[in-house]
């Protein structure tokens, strides 16, 4: 293990689509100020999917919010495609936005019930009024993005009520899909859809990736979902980036504790991939009054001292460049397996 200043990166010696340095945001709440984001880096490669995991209140669509300009962070910079897109303005900004749309998590509660489901994938072609000119252009593109998600073209003149909720997922990807973007947010997808549902739209997503190249950064508590679609995975803990890295790396050896717990309580049916249950003590710390140093170490059996006292490096693996955690004490292989003994017995 060597420690390491550097973001958690993608393909090495490509150029991101998507870059996000030390990223900040807080909010006033009552009783104090909350830091959602505190120092965030990722990249995101064009035509890749970037899991990112954590419990509630992480920072997740915190983060999502701000790289689609809803949230304006206080310092950090985001570079898309080597552009600052908060320096943007008139035209560039409409077509900054047009690059980067986003799926929503609740399928029911997104769609405009009094609008036909031609009428909601072609809203967005009113703001962005140079591409479909016509009606009859317009028409005809939202048959080919029914057709693209696996829906009937007759399929637009009903109504979200009319439509199962993988429907209506469905037609709220081809919505994202209608400005033709480079990248896709897509904050929890399948977490309101039955199994044999979300299976479906995993791999529409994965379908529509391989022929259009479209980057994902896919929000998620369900690991195994992540691990079924991502190239990368971040896991996030009280606003910071704990452990990032090639989804195989991160889900086979992992090497921070809290990456460790999480992947020791998602179940699995593959008794290959099964793991001692590492039970967490104790509550997740407030974000209005987060611990010193180290965020996890009030619930981590490993922490010691040097953990209250400063923020950990990023360390990162000898064999796999792009793994790294911020920790003191990574996990090795037989550390862990000890470990999970030990944390499901303290």
């Amino acid at each position: 293990m060597t420690d390491t200043t550097a973001a958690p990166t993608s393909t090495e010696g490509a150029e991101p689509l998507l870059q996000v340095r030390d990223l900040t945001k807080t909010f006033s709440v009552r009783g104090g100020s909350l830091t959602a984001l505190d120092g965030v880096s990722l990249d995101l490669a064009r035509g890749e999917t970037l899991g990112l995991v954590g419990e509630s209140g992480c920072g997740k669509s915190t983060l999502a919010r701000s790289l689609l300009m809803l949230e304006r962070p206080e310092s950090g910079t985001v570079r898309f495609d080597g552009v600052d897109p908060f320096a943007l303005s008139g035209k560039e900004l409409l077509d900054f936005r047009r690059r980067v749309q986003m799926v929503f998590q609740d399928p029911f509660a997104s769609l405009n019930a009094r609008m036909s489901a031609g009428d909601i994938i072609a809203e967005p072609w009113a703001t962005h009024s140079g591409m479909y000119r016509t009606r009859r252009d317009r028409a005809a593109r939202v048959r080919e993005l029914l057709h693209l998600v696996g829906l009937r073209p007759s399929d637009a003149s009903k109504y979200p009520q009319e439509f199962s909720g993988g429907q209506r997922q469905r037609i709220g990807i081809a919505r994202a899909l209608a400005l033709g973007p480079s990248v896709i947010v897509c904050d929890e997808p399948v977490s309101a859809l039955d199994l044999s549902v979300q299976a479906q739209v995993l791999n529409l997503l994965e379908e529509l990736q391989r022929e259009l190249g479209v980057a994902y950064l896919f929000i998620s508590h369900d690991l195994s979902v992540v691990r079924h679609v991502a190239d990368r995975v971040v896991v996030m803990y009280l606003g910071r980036v704990v452990e990032s890295g090639e989804a195989q790396q991160v889900f086979d050896q992992p090497q921070h504790p809290y990456t460790a717990a999480l992947l020791s309580a998602a179940p699995s049916l593959d008794h290959s991939r099964r793991r001692e249950q590492i039970i967490l003590r104790g509550e997740i710390p407030s974000p209005i009054d987060p611990p010193s140093g180290c965020r996890f170490r009030t619930r981590c059996w490993r922490a010691t001292d040097e953990c209250a006292t400063a923020r950990p490096p990023l360390v990162q693996q000898v064999d796999a460049p792009t793994h790294v955690a911020e920790c003191f004490h990574p996990l090795t292989d037989a550390a862990a397996r000890v470990d999970e003994r030990v944390a499901s017995t303290t």
